[in-house]
């Protein structure tokens, strides 16, 4: 290597990077992803040099179509820049001069790689959380399709993994549509603190040249602009809260997961997964494996992981840039590669890999226990204090078991020599439909309160 194509700093130095140390160095291989955003936010950078005097109007229309060129040179395939580059923006800068020739060595007046790759990354995660945003309206309108078709498909309800009450699986489904809509909003905020141009903080303390950096943020559609240098090249809070924010949709998509996996169990039986989304054993013709929902619960560390990364690169690092910064990248890149394949592959499997046996669950919430509370409120409203009727049903549970009956079961002569207040009504008041019905408080899983939260989330998504 010479030193003139390896290295794009100052003669200072007298010999090239050892190739070893070169490769290590260099961060094109993934920073490559920023390239259309820094092109953008560079044709913005010799906007505004030409807008304030710094430098020729002619000359900025020669770097801006320059700048266009190599946009569709890289779109084509045609440039394509290895190590010796080092990272994109010198590989753009490069280029640019090569094609428009002494005026591209102009770009980078006023201006450092610091606030370079701070705006390229902003520019590059607000495109990709617009993107998230929608998949996620997309999942929610799925979610809200196939609750639609369930109000009053009863499962069961489960705390601590044990039978509690029964549902509707539209109330199952729509709190995860509840926790998407967070994760919207979430999404939402951080948008806010990514949208704030670091350009024209120079390396750390700004520049002699009378740049306007309100300009080139109205020309990239920055909300703002950060108000200290040093801040501006060396925050990535934004790029943590984007992670924290990502993460915290993974965990909703592996909660998820988890009760499909284990509802399309031989011992749940409560879905079936369809060819399409599933696969089968290499030795065992008989299994059919959820492999999506297995994937997304399993990827759901990997973006843990690259928060915790984060947040361990910067808790040590002093004022301004450091060349640790260059690690951010990686993480933030697969991050939101990985929450978009699994909302896509999760949307997918919700609205065509997965179908509800409702004949089974219909059939479960009439097997257990999970009635007894109503048993509890029956007795309540017929003037018995909650405590002694709670205390009383305990009895009653018991007694059933060791009958081997269930609730439904019990004759009214039973009901009566356990408390004189039972009558023929507590047999409509524990049956499963009832018990779901009758749950018609704010929020609550009732028939009718599920309808009016299907109605509320198809007007959040703007449907009617």
């Amino acid at each position: 290597m010479t030193q003139s194509s390896s290295q794009t700093w100052s003669q200072r130095f007298e010999s090239a990077l050892h190739p070893a140390i070169a490769q290590f160095n260099a961060s094109i291989f993934f920073d490559i992803e920023l390239i259309e955003y820094d092109i953008t936010g560079s044709q913005a950078h010799a906007q505004m040099l030409a807008h304030t005097g710094i430098i020729s109007v002619e000359e900025g229309e020669q770097l801006v179509k320059g700048l266009e060129q190599v946009r569709q040179e890289y779109r084509q395939g045609q440039f394509t820049p290895g190590v010796d580059a080092e990272d994109v923006h010198f590989a753009v800068e490069r280029r640019l001069t090569e094609l428009v020739g002494d005026v591209g060595k102009k770009l980078h007046t006023a201006r450092s790689r610091n606030d370079q790759v701070g705006t390229d990354t902003r520019l590059y995660l607000r495109s990709q959380i617009e993107q998230i945003r929608g998949q996620l309206r997309q999942f929610q309108t799925v979610m809200i399709d196939l609750a639609d078709q369930h109000v009053e498909t009863l499962i069961p309800g489960y705390t601590h993994l044990q039978r509690a009450q029964p549902l509707s699986l539209a109330h199952h489904l729509l709190a995860y549509v509840a926790m998407t809509q967070r994760d919207w909003e979430r999404l939402g905020d951080v948008y806010r603190r990514v949208n704030i141009s670091p350009l024209g903080s120079g390396a750390l303390a700004g520049t002699t040249f009378p740049i306007d950096r309100h300009y080139t943020a109205k020309l990239l559609g920055f909300d703002d602009v950060y108000s200290n240098s040093l801040d501006g090249v060396s925050d990535r809070d934004f790029a943590i809260e984007f992670l924290a924010a990502a993460s915290v949709i993974m965990v909703h998509l592996s909660r998820l997961s988890e009760e499909i996996i284990l509802w399309a169990s031989e011992e749940f039986g409560f879905v079936t997964l369809k060819d399409n989304c599933s696969t089968g054993s290499s030795i065992m013709p008989q299994k059919k494996n959820p492999d999506v929902p297995e994937l997304v619960r399993g990827k759901t560390g990997r973006v843990f992981g690259h928060l915790q990364a984060l947040l361990t690169l910067m808790k040590g690092l002093p004022l301004a840039y450091n060349k640790d910064l260059q690690e951010d990248k990686e993480a933030l890149f697969d991050a939101v590669k990985t929450v978009q394949g699994c909302l896509e592959a999760m949307t997918i499997l919700m609205a065509e890999g997965l179908e509800f046996r409702t004949a089974r669950l219909n059939s479960a919430v009439a097997e257990d226990f999970s009635n007894a509370t109503d048993v509890a409120d029956y007795l309540a409203t017929k003037g018995v204090p909650f405590r002694e009727a709670y205390n009383l049903v305990g009895k009653v549970v018991k007694t059933s078991l060791a009958a081997g009956k269930l609730l439904k079961d019990l004759t009214l002569e039973e009901w009566q020599a356990l408390h004189p207040a039972f009558e023929q009504d507590i047999y409509g008041a524990i049956a499963p439909q009832q018990v779901v019905s009758a749950r018609n408080s704010y929020g609550g899983t009732g028939f009718e309160q599920v309808r009016q939260a299907l109605q509320q989330a198809r007007q959040r998504l703007g449907d009617v």
